[in-house]
């Protein structure tokens, strides 16, 4: 198996539209191998000292660790969040052909 540490990333976006039009400038960028987006997340937290409530719409998205820091960027950059939820965890297991092909989706030529 290539030696490319997998990513799970997680960010959540506040409309379907958001989340489609950030996914597709990750994969187009082959920064990213795949996003899922699931709609219909409630979200409670607590912002700038008031707790918030909303719906939202989670993306999970796979990398690699070596494309984590220009993912962050390039994700924060076009992001309509002023500070957007953006966590990832290492993936230690998972089907090999899988692991590989989202390693190779995320190596090729950029932009291409």
């Amino acid at each position: 198996m290539n030696e490319a540490q997998i990513l799970m990333v997680m960010s959540n976006a506040p409309d379907k539209a958001s989340a489609h039009a950030l996914a597709r400038m990750l994969v187009e960028t082959k920064l990213v191998a795949c996003v899922n987006i699931l709609p219909g997340v409630q979200s409670v937290y607590r912002w700038h000292g008031q707790i918030e409530q909303a719906d939202e719409v989670t993306l999970l998205i796979k990398t690699t660790r070596q494309q984590y820091a220009e993912l962050q960027q390039t994700l924060v950059s076009a992001h309509p969040y002023d500070v957007p939820e953006l966590i990832a965890w290492p993936i230690t297991e998972g089907y090999a052909p899988y692991l590989q092909w989202v390693a190779a989706e995320t190596t090729s030529d950029k932009h291409a």
